[in-house]
């Protein structure tokens, strides 16, 4: 399964992808916007939004990219690490 991770703590990049490999998961995490999102999500199974460290331009286009490959997307307002697992825990 995979996963893309938007927003989040800059710090725990490296313990989101820990954690999304411990439930067998390979994740990709952008917390700031570096070029066209769009193009890096991809097609992965799982969208997870950090709404509460997230811009409003980023949320918009990832959202856009994934109803147009029909990925589920998961909003989440706390971006810790038992939010992850829960989110994990529920969809792996």
């Amino acid at each position: 399964m995979s996963i893309v991770i938007v927003g989040g703590n800059e710090r725990m990049v490296c313990q989101y992808k820990q954690i999304c490999k411990s439930h067998g998961c390979k994740a990709k995490v952008f917390v700031k916007e570096n070029g066209a999102l769009e193009k890096k999500i991809g097609c992965p199974d799982l969208l997870l939004l950090f709404t509460s460290t997230v811009s409003h331009k980023m949320v918009h286009s990832a959202v856009k990219e994934a109803k147009r490959n029909k990925v589920p997307i998961v909003r989440s307002h706390s971006s810790s690490a038992a939010a992850l697992t829960q989110v994990l825990s529920e969809f792996a």
